[in-house]
């Protein structure tokens, strides 16, 4: 039984930059296994527009703060408003330093994480950078699992729901297979309806065919389904029977995430999917 790692999205480095007229990614110097190159801080804005929408503000970390407030000084901008993606803390820990020094609210769907702003629910329009920006649901990852459509430019921002580069992991008993099932085919959807043609991830390089992501990813997770299936019935007893039997080779490092993403998969099972 194959548990061979499996390339999807884009192997180039990534380090941020311009994308696009709309978009610019701060990468956050927090790379490392489970962050890929680092968590992507993105700011939004129209072209020339003087106040920006700011995704992810990353890390607790003053040094990305000040490369977030070089790239605001070179565009003559502010932001007006913080959008978390989800709350854990690659994304989210740098939220209360960026909202102070940037003087702007963050607005998130966890109360636990809005600092002077307004939550965030699926079907909410956000309205900065002279952009329209909907809020999807797309619980699975985490439960406060949020994307963001710019439906106009055909752009959208997935933070770890879809990544860049690999798959992500649906982070149980916080996370749901069902529901992060439920979450690609919503994106999926989404990018047919909205003619998308660029994703904004939370980690790795951009993507220029999501559509086709999206069915590569749905894919990846019914084989990986039917690989645990397998294990399952050739007598694994434990999430660590099937790590060890459905994703060797594996680094060290991610064990802990093979193991959460087993266990979503395990209780997927048991509960009849």
């Amino acid at each position: 039984m194959s548990g061979a790692p499996v390339v999807i999205g884009s192997t180039d480095p990534w380090s941020g930059g311009w994308v696009g007229e709309l978009s610019q990614c701060v990468l956050a110097p927090n790379p490392s296994p489970m962050t890929l190159d680092g968590t992507n801080t993105w700011l939004l804005g129209a072209p020339g527009s003087q106040e920006l929408v700011l995704v992810d503000p990353g890390p607790d970390d003053p040094a990305h703060l000040e490369s977030v407030q070089s790239a605001l000084a070179e565009r003559g901008a502010v932001v007006s408003v913080i959008l978390l993606t989800h709350g854990h803390v690659d994304h989210s820990a740098g939220a209360r330093l960026f909202s102070d020094a940037l003087h702007a609210p963050v607005r998130a769907l966890d109360p636990d994480h809005r600092y002077g702003g307004e939550g965030l629910a699926a079907g909410d329009v956000v309205a900065g950078g002279e952009l329209a920006i909907e809020i999807v649901g797309t619980p699975g990852h985490s439960s406060d699992s949020l994307s963001f459509s710019i439906e106009d430019a055909g752009v959208m921002l997935t933070g770890d729901t879809v990544l860049g580069r690999g798959t992500t992991v649906v982070a149980h008993p916080d996370g749901s297979l069902a529901e992060y099932l439920a979450s690609l085919h919503r994106l999926k959807s989404l990018a047919r309806a909205s003619e998308a043609h660029l994703m904004l991830p939370g980690h790795g390089p951009t993507v220029t065919e999501p559509e086709q992501l999206l069915d590569t990813y749905l894919a990846h997770r019914a084989e990986r389904l039917e690989q645990v299936r397998l294990a399952i019935a050739a007598g694994a007893t434990s999430p660590m029977d099937v790590v060890q039997q459905v994703y060797q080779p594996i680094p060290d490092a991610v064990i802990p995430a093979a193991l959460a993403s087993v266990r979503a998969q395990w209780d997927y099972l048991t509960r009849g999917g």
